[in-house]
């Protein structure tokens, strides 16, 4: 229980900016509690961002709402996956060799490549947002439900990846979390995810999206870079929650509206 604990504490040291003021040791037990809560932390994301929607929904235009929660969004995770989605997306559209890629990726300098994509990357998000908060369709309560969903499938799909998918080297910080990653913890990680689903059974059209993405995300990493590193899953991460709000968006206005 103490690992798991620690592990969750690491977890959001991680993966979020959310304050943890507390020493956890790096050692097999916490890291394996660590991978068993990736998704749990995308849950609490997702809790906080709806949060904020409750007390100024309503309160402040929907353009603004919309760039409200997107900025404290963003600012819950400290822009640290959209930094791994901007290396990938200068090195992919370098069309460089495996080792020119990875240099790419490690080189600190932005590129055009990854200012266009975080550009267009935000704008999508923000529009979906809007388009979210703006359905006048849409059932809140179930949208809500929905939402956090997203976070929490798109750090599990960093998971599977470590899971399924080989590292390009035997070194780093995703060859270190996939050495300690089982099956086991595979499936733990993906309990807080079947709870919200029970609790909202229209969700399980969102998790057959998210399995789609997966497969046709891991084969491009696949045949793009032999592998993956670390700036892939945070683009993973990145990748699934606009691929979620989309899906979101597409279920309230076709299959609610």
């Amino acid at each position: 229980m103490k690992a798991l604990s620690y592990g969750l504490v690491l977890a959001l040291q991680f993966l979020t900016r959310i304050p943890m003021p507390v020493s956890v040791p790096w050692e097999k037990a916490v890291l394996k509690g660590a991978l068993k809560s990736f998704s749990l932390v995308g849950f609490i994301l997702g809790i906080l961002v709806v949060a904020v929607y409750a007390l100024i929904g309503g309160w402040l235009p929907a353009w603004f709402t919309a760039l409200m929660l997107l900025s404290i969004w963003t600012a819950l995770t400290g822009g640290l996956h959209l930094d791994g989605l901007m290396d990938v997306a200068d090195a992919a559209g370098s069309n460089a060799p495996v080792e020119k890629k990875l240099a790419i990726m490690k080189d600190p300098h932005v590129g055009s490549f990854a200012m266009l994509t975080a550009i267009f990357y935000l704008l999508w998000k923000l529009a979906l947002i809007y388009g979210l908060l703006t359905a006048s369709t849409i059932d809140v309560q179930l949208a809500a439900g929905m939402f956090v969903l997203i976070p929490a499938c798109s750090r599990y799909l960093a998971i599977l990846l470590l899971r399924t998918t080989p590292t390009i080297k035997r070194e780093g910080l995703a060859c270190t979390w996939q050495e300690h990653l089982s099956t086991v913890d595979v499936l733990i990680g993906l309990i807080p995810i079947v709870v919200i689903v029970v609790i909202v059974p229209q969700a399980w059209l969102l998790l057959a999206g998210y399995g789609l993405f997966f497969y046709f995300l891991r084969r491009w990493f696949i045949n793009k870079f032999e592998g993956i590193n670390g700036d892939m899953l945070g683009t993973a991460i990145e990748g699934g929650e606009l691929w979620g709000l989309l899906m979101l968006y597409l279920f309230i206005l076709f299959v609610t509206g």
